[in-house]
């Protein structure tokens, strides 16, 4: 058996709550990997959800076969569909990555496996919502059976390594580092957009613990400065109501659903790059910004303290000051593009993991 993956009959099924096209973190992170294991030779489904009933139940997306069910997701959350179970039950395989331990696809998934299970938590720990953080705990023994019964646990940052170890009592034989990637050839010539004023960019959900509030309340003390809001998500209606409130909605352009080339290229043309997340196991669109040469803010609390280098990257005590904050934006500069690892490098390390340990 070929260990680059080129030619080889080995199938590996990825489990996800969305996939392409929503965007986010996770999503991005199975696309580019499912992507680059077709380019090998790899036979790749994604099984996921589609609370929307809008998109296809089965399409092939750049080679990428992509199964979908229903799910009941309340507040997009939890992703219950237990119908992946049976699915899976039923599917012949070799290997089954499953992404995201914060719902319920990941113990549906350990339960159906049939052989050997890689499983990449993207954990951070616990949730933004009291209600959510409570039902985390009964959720606590299941959560300790898919660590359980993984052949190998990736962890996308250091910060995740530590609180898998200390919450799950996980060996470390077990635990793998291999951090999120970037599609280097996409930033090689990211095109600048005109502007007429400077720019804070925001790119990622809308949900409460993302901090893009803390944002807004800035903006009232910066006078030469617009807000750029990326993404869509279940707090947009109060973020609105709040720059309302605050009467400055009409220094923020709202947006979603755009091209990826003409996302890059707000990334590239921002002043700075601001994300106060209290909740990221890594932060992928903090290491778009860096790779752009556009300097960020981030939270001094979980995964985002990694990118923390005191120039390009700087970070925030937390709970929030605004006026900190209006301070740090003022005086970011340029930097010099950081260099980031590719989704190459990364899928050649979970290849190193798909196969048996024999070899």
């Amino acid at each position: 058996m070929n260990i680059s993956g080129r030619g080889s009959n080995l199938k590996i099924v990825h489990i996800c709550q969305r996939y392409h096209p929503d965007i986010g973190g996770i999503e991005t992170h199975v696309k580019e990997i499912c992507e680059i294991l077709i380019k090998k030779g790899f036979d790749v489904e994604v099984v996921c959800t589609d609370a929307s009933f809008k998109l296809p139940k089965h399409e092939t997306i750049n080679g990428v076969k992509v199964t979908r069910f229903w799910t009941f997701a309340p507040r997009d959350a939890f992703f219950f569909s237990p119908q992946i179970y049976f699915y899976l039950k039923g599917l012949e395989y070799d290997v089954i990555h499953v992404h995201n331990y914060h719902t319920f696809l990941a113990l549906f998934a350990a339960l159906a496996n049939k052989t050997r299970l890689i499983f990449t938590p993207h954990y951070h720990g616990g949730s933004h919502s009291p209600l959510r953080n409570l039902l985390l705990k009964p959720y606590y023994a299941a959560g300790s059976y898919i660590f359980e019964k993984a052949e190998k646990v990736v962890c996308v940052s250091r910060y995740e390594m530590k609180l898998i170890k200390n919450d799950f009592n996980i060996p470390s034989s077990k635990l793998v580092h291999i951090p999120n990637g970037l599609n280097l050839e996409e930033f090689k010539e990211i095109k600048e957009l005109k502007k007429e004023s400077k720019n804070i960019l925001y790119a990622g959900r809308l949900e409460s613990y993302k901090g893009v509030n803390h944002i807004i309340e800035a903006l009232t003390l910066l006078k030469d400065y617009r807000l750029k809001i990326i993404g869509k998500g279940p707090h947009e209606k109060k973020l609105r109501e709040l720059a309302l409130k605050l009467k400055v909605n009409d220094k923020i352009d709202w947006l979603k659903d755009i091209e990826r080339s003409e996302l890059l290229a707000h990334f590239k043309s921002a002043d700075v790059f601001v994300n106060l997340s209290t909740f990221e196991a890594y932060g992928i669109t903090v290491a778009e910004a860096l790779a752009c040469g556009t300097p960020c803010i981030v939270v001094k609390k979980g995964a985002l303290e990694e990118f923390i280098d005191g120039k390009g990257c700087i970070g925030l005590s937390y709970p929030i000051d605004v006026h900190d904050l209006v301070r740090a934006i003022k005086i970011r500069e340029r930097i010099t593009p950081r260099k980031m690892l590719g989704w190459d490098d990364i899928t050649s390390d979970l290849i190193k993991l798909y196969y048996p340990r024999k070899l």
